[in-house]
């Protein structure tokens, strides 16, 4: 049995036939339409679980885990700090990683969801750097310090602000997205500082509690409601950003239809007689 050939037989007219290649993994959701009835269903389910999570996770936290014998009452402000820490780090991961799916695979649906996720994340970070200062007072004695944990993160926060500023600075979108996605890409290397800062340097700030090897340095009964709590914002992170990239799909559909309607209204009509003229 012979092998079929790409290349057709030897003739003035012949052309090469090349089998038409599949469409990436990364591009399955690049149709709008399919992108919103998949988030369409998932999307009730992921808010739904939030609520109930923090429903659960929240009273667990603040009224029935056990105060910290040495922080005292004070420590409940760790249940959304946090968290809160942790989101704004690992969502700009994911900013990160949907800005490489932009330069790189020009993947359409990137843009937007980097350009509705940084707001979010700022928010994350402002909490975190909000709750860490109410926490810090009685710990401290202050509501800041320059050491290099709270520095780094101060500096995470403006890049947040600085993401969501830069995409929405410029009259062409894919200007504003390419320039935030460079600069997402930058901003990432405060990552690495953020986490290790405590380690790196003598700061104030404590270090690592939960995440480090061997066992956490917390007790099981403030462990599990971190837990669940860190869960319940998670979840409810990832439905604002879904709900806000489902969104920003929509309003540009119904831009683009917009945009046909008018050029076609702005059209001249041609009459039958003229034509035939």
């Amino acid at each position: 049995m012979e092998t079929p050939s790409l290349t057709a037989a030897p003739g003035p007219s012949a052309a090469p036939r090349v089998a038409p290649a599949r469409p990436p993994v990364l591009h399955r959701f690049a149709n709008p339409g399919r992108f919103l009835r998949a988030t369409g269903r998932l999307l009730p389910w992921l808010g739904g679980a939030a609520i109930l999570v923090l429903a659960i996770g929240l009273p667990w936290a603040l009224f029935l885990s056990p105060p910290d014998w040495q922080q005292g009452e004070t420590v409940r402000l760790l249940y959304i700090h946090v968290p809160m820490a942790w989101l704004a780090m690992g969502g700009y991961a994911g900013l990160a990683l949907l800005s490489v799916a932009s330069l790189v695979w020009r993947h359409p649906l990137a843009d937007l969801a980097a350009r509705e996720l940084s707001p979010v994340g700022a928010l994350a970070c402002f909490l975190c750097l909000v709750t860490g200062s109410l926490w810090g007072k009685p710990m401290w004695g202050t509501w800041w310090v320059w050491d290099a944990r709270l520095t780094s993160v101060l500096v995470l926060f403006f890049l947040w602000l600085g993401h969501a500023a830069l995409v929405r600075a410029f009259d062409a979108p894919e200007r504003g997205a390419r320039a935030g996605a460079i600069l997402a890409l930058l901003g990432a290397l405060n990552l690495p500082v953020v986490k290790f800062s405590v380690d790196w340097w003598n700061t104030l700030h404590q270090p690592a509690s939960v995440a480090r090897l061997g066992a956490p340095g917390l007790h099981v009964g403030m462990l599990y409601p971190l837990l669940v709590c860190a869960l319940g914002f998670t979840l409810a992170f990832a439905a604002l950003v879904l709900a806000r990239t489902r969104a920003a799909v929509m309003e540009r559909r119904i831009r683009a239809l917009q945009l046909a309607a008018a050029r076609r209204l702005d059209r001249p009509e041609v009459s039958p007689g003229s034509a035939a003229a």
